[in-house]
Order: structure tokens, then sequence, then C-alpha cells
């Protein structure tokens, strides 16, 4: 975070900001690095590097246009398949970048957090993250979740396994069982919704990311690389989600309706 964003990227976020609705969450899949490495000739590793460099950016212009939630799909259970090397080179890169960056969220007033089967991370990334936990614990002002050894799927099952267990003991009913008791038991349980749900890469797919979570959130899909995503991609993505009706079900009347009675809410404060 240490390289500011420029005045013109700072200019065009206080327009956004007057111009329409800003995603209280928003959700990322970093998708790209190895491919962007391959078209320099470059190995793997320096297109995960020059992703924590994008990560920056992209956390500070969320922290200036006044997000409140970044979740950021950093591994997945699935990426334990990749080869040995690569595994082992992520976790040193993991460990590296919150030793150099916790420091500075806690000075900006963002607080750490994680999703995903944290346990089966390296003990030395664990201790990292707990530490980086308890720095920023009170801090307000944005909160930054990685999705670490995280899997849609797999926090579904953990869920049901959660309340499965409350049946058996009886202390819920079968029909007690509601969306608003699943999301209470899942690993974001805390967190809202995201509003907003960005791909990089140009992949027209979810990847087992935040898959109840994501119901309803608007989902737009750039085929720029994430090493090359910036604050102007960004700013594109907002643009865009506010131009989007979020109807959630409902027909476009009974939303300008419920718009209506906000905004005159508002006004008779």
């Amino acid at each position: 975070m240490k390289k500011p964003l420029s005045n013109e990227i700072l200019s065009q976020i206080e327009h956004l900001k007057k111009t329409g609705e800003i995603p209280t969450h928003i959700a990322i899949i970093m998708d790209g690095n190895g491919r962007w490495a391959k078209s320099k000739g470059l190995p793997r590793v320096a297109g995960h590097r020059k992703g924590i460099e994008t990560v920056r950016e992209i956390v500070k212009a969320c922290v200036n246009l006044g997000v409140k939630f970044l979740t950021l799909y950093t591994f997945s259970t699935e990426n334990w398949k990749r080869p040995k090397d690569e595994v082992s080179t992520l976790m040193r890169l993991i460990v590296k970048s919150l030793r150099d960056e916790t420091d500075e969220l806690h000075a900006n007033g963002i607080r750490l957090t994680t999703i995903g089967d944290i346990d089966k991370l390296p003990n030395l990334v664990q201790s990292e993250l707990q530490d980086a936990f308890i720095k920023t614990e009170k801090n307000s002002k944005m909160v930054l979740n990685l999705a670490l050894s995280y899997s849609g799927r797999w926090e579904i099952v953990n869920a049901v396994k959660k309340i499965a267990q409350r049946a058996v003991e009886n202390s819920i009913k079968v029909d007690d069982i509601d969306m608003e008791m699943i999301s209470e038991n899942l690993t974001t349980k805390n967190i809202p919704d995201p509003d907003l749900l960005i791909r990089s890469g140009g992949e027209f797919r979810v990847s087992n990311f935040l898959l109840w979570q994501i119901a309803y959130s608007e989902i737009f899909v750039t085929s720029t690389l994430w090493p090359d995503f910036n604050s102007s991609y960004l700013i594109d993505a907002v643009k865009d989600f506010q131009k989007r009706e979020r109807r959630f079900g409902m027909v476009s009347e009974q939303i300008s309706e419920i718009t209506q009675k906000k905004t005159n809410a508002k006004i008779n404060k």
C-alpha cells in the first residue's frame, strides 16, 4: 500500500462516490497470475509476485471508495493439487506479504480476517495470520478477508454438519432450519453477502467461491489478467455495478417503490 494512488484515480473515485451506490462488499476471484507469467516467458512465481502488487493497489482503491468488506480468493482447496514447489512458493509469499503489509494495514484502519480450512495451512502461515488478526482486530475502516484453503462446497458441508449436530442433540427441530440459520453457520456469518463479484482472467465460472453468498451478487468478468488489473479496472467494475438494477426476485416497479421510500425516509430525518 506504500505507492499512493494517482490524483486522476482519486478524482475518478470521488466522482464515482457521487454518481451511485458503492458496493458494501466486493469479492474478487484473482485469476491469471500463471498465464501472465507464461506470456512474458517468466516462471509462474513471477506472476504471483506481481499479483501481490495488484492486491496492494486494489486494497487502497477500495478503502478510498468506501468499500467496507473486500474478500479475495487467495488460495482454494483445489490449489493444494498444484505442483508442490508452486504451493510451497505460494505459502512463502503469503508469509512474506503478511510480514510486510500488516503494519500498514493496521495504520490504515484495515482489519484482516480469513475464511477457509485454516488448520491445513503450514504452522508458520497460521502463526503470521494470528499475529495479524490480533494486531488489526479493532480496526473498522475496512475488512480485508482472505479466502485461504477455501471452497464453497467445503463451507456448506461444514454448515450442514453443525446444524445436523444440533438437531441430533435436540437443541433445534428440523423445521427450525431456514436460510438464516444456514447463513449463520457459514464462515462468513459476520460479513454481508457480496454486492459485486469480480473475476479477472476472462473465465466465466465461479470456481467454488462463496457459492451460497453470491446468490444475488452482480458479476463482472474481465479478460484482464490479475497482475494487470489496476484501479482503473476496479472503477470500471463499480461503474458497471451502478448501472445494474438489483431486483432480488422482484419486479422493477417494486424496486422503485422501495428506493423511493428510502429516499423519503432520508429527507424526513
